[in-house]
């Protein structure tokens, strides 16, 4: 399954850096989406690098997911798509 990394979490004036919201297209609503909390998810970056992440919790009511990654992801990984085991 493939999702796409729409944001970092973040507040008003504060950025989460090990934390980002993930967007699946099959998912949309709270309920389904609780479903997904604790699989792996994988980033890989243009040069081969991967970077992984845990979906830690539901981010609203239309099915994004927030993902715990152990390494801050770049700006450059916003709009990419990441891969959920």
């Amino acid at each position: 399954m493939e999702g796409l990394v729409v944001s970092f979490r973040r507040g008003l004036k504060t950025q989460q850096k090990h934390q980002m919201i993930v967007k699946v297209d099959s998912l949309d609503s709270r309920d389904k989406a609780k479903d997904m909390i604790s699989k792996n998810v994988v980033w890989k970056s243009s040069s081969g690098k991967e970077i992984k992440g845990v979906i830690s919790n539901v981010h609203g009511n239309k099915g994004a997911l927030r993902v715990q990654f152990e390494r801050g992801l770049p700006g450059q990984s916003l709009g990419t798509k990441v891969k959920i085991q």
